[in-house]
């Protein structure tokens, strides 16, 4: 797949590295102009849009492939289940997990986050251990945290931010304590886009015993990852912020741990015997995937990968690299507005966090900025971001997000920049 941009995008300089996204864009049907008049889309940090190869592969499991898994005798049965167990395969493959052993299926983020507060944090946290997360999170890391730690009476503590939002990792040679038992942290933000340097916390992890959840939904769509190298004892994700379906994630996990680990849910496929007075549970990672599980959904987390593997993540994080560059760019002659995050395309993807101001200097609230856009056709997200605590270090209790892709062009951050300079002047009345 030659997807690599050999000339500009846009008028002015070329921009080497880029991929050619004109040309992606005719793999999704929601985003090509052949096939209407789509958005600008601005909101991939929320979800991706998804290209014909992974719904294809969902309608041929509908109309070719259709069984459920891990159950029937029969060779449609027999297809479905190594159809879906591939995907189990490919998951191992594309964040180089331990084993496939360690990759269970999940409804998404959220659910991996919650199947490790539940089945391993309620059983081995009790009064005076301690859980570490941060002020930067996403409410998916924060709240099966919050709430494990009230169950059990451990106690929860938190890393700040730093001014430009990522993770303050000075702190934590005097936050984590021998008692500290789980540290929970996300691989990037998904507000100002920031990376987080998980070195430094793997080694105080290391340094007390302690075992390191990481939230990789927004990282494993920007860039190559390698759970090992990562240091992630627990590693989650969701299929659709990297062009899969909604309803499909993973927990990535040392399959020792889950070894040791009880039933998140039950029900059926997790048994290995049940009797009218017990059950024996079968093994990882069938014990956490209670009942008939998402099987399409992993038919198109499937193609979601290989459509990936395609291009090549380094290849994708590339085009984030100069998407992110040319955006700060653009957006900082923008006037009024503030941005929110390091503004260095090295230690950021490809997401801008900001609110716009009126000529006046009076804040424009972000909902009456998005809905300008959005009359524009450029589709951005406004609000908190489910991230709350971060809006509050920040200072502000909303602001705008936009994101792009792998199918985003320099051309759709000129069309973000100009509508915001022209909401501008909306609401400036000029």
């Amino acid at each position: 797949m030659n997807l690599v941009a050999e000339r500009p995008d846009t008028d002015g300089a070329p921009l080497p590295g880029a991929l050619d996204g004109s040309r992606v864009r005719q793999d999704f049907p929601a985003l090509d102009p052949a096939r209407g008049d789509p958005p600008v889309y601005l909101d991939s940090a929320a979800t991706t849009q998804k290209p014909f190869a992974v719904l294809d592969a969902m309608t041929a499991h509908y109309t070719a492939a259709h069984a459920n898994v891990h159950r029937g005798g029969y060779a449609l049965a027999n297809r479905a289940t190594r159809d879906y167990e591939a995907a189990r395969d490919a998951v191992a493959d594309f964040v180089n997990a331990w084993d496939r052993r360690g990759v269970v299926f999940t409804r998404g983020f959220t659910e991996a986050a919650n199947l490790v507060a539940y089945a391993w944090a309620r059983k081995n946290l009790g009064p005076g251990d301690e859980i570490l997360t941060s002020e930067l999170e996403h409410h998916s890391n924060l709240l099966p945290w919050s709430q494990a730690a009230q169950d059990t009476g451990a106690t929860l503590r938190y890393l700040g931010v730093t001014p430009e939002g990522t993770l303050e990792t000075a702190g934590l040679d005097q936050l984590v304590t021998p008692r500290t038992r789980l540290i929970a942290v996300t691989a990037m933000s998904n507000v100002t886009g920031a990376f987080v340097d998980l070195a430094p916390v793997r080694r105080a992890a290391d340094r007390v015993g302690a075992l390191l959840f990481v939230d990789g939904a927004q990282l494993t769509a920007q860039a190559p990852v390698d759970v090992q190298k990562l240091g992630a004892d627990f590693y989650g994700f969701s299929a659709h912020k990297l062009l899969g379906p909604t309803g499909i994630g993973a927990l990535v996990a040392r399959p020792e741990l889950l070894e040791r680990m009880s039933p998140f849910q039950t029900g059926g496929s997790m048994i290995r015997e049940v009797t009218l007075e017990s059950a024996t549970w079968n093994e990882p990672p069938w014990r956490f995937e209670a009942g008939t599980p998402a099987i399409a959904e992993a038919a198109g987390l499937l193609a979601a990968m290989a459509y990936l593997k395609d291009i090549g993540m380094p290849r994708v994080r590339e085009h984030e690299r100069v998407l992110t560059r040319y955006g700060l760019e653009r957006l900082a002659g923008v006037e009024g507005l503030t941005l929110y995050g390091p503004g260095d395309p090295d230690r950021q993807g490809a997401i801008f966090a900001f609110n716009l101001a009126d000529e006046a200097g009076q804040p424009i609230h972000a909902h009456d900025v998005g809905t300008l856009l959005d009359r524009s056709g450029v589709a951005i997200r406004i609000g908190h971001h489910c991230a709350q605590p971060l809006m509050r270090h920040l200072g502000v209790a909303h602001c705008c997000r936009a994101s792009a892709y792998v199918y985003n062009t320099p051309a759709d951050l000129d069309r973000l920049a100009e509508t915001l300079g022209e909401a501008r002047a909306f609401f400036s009345g000029s």
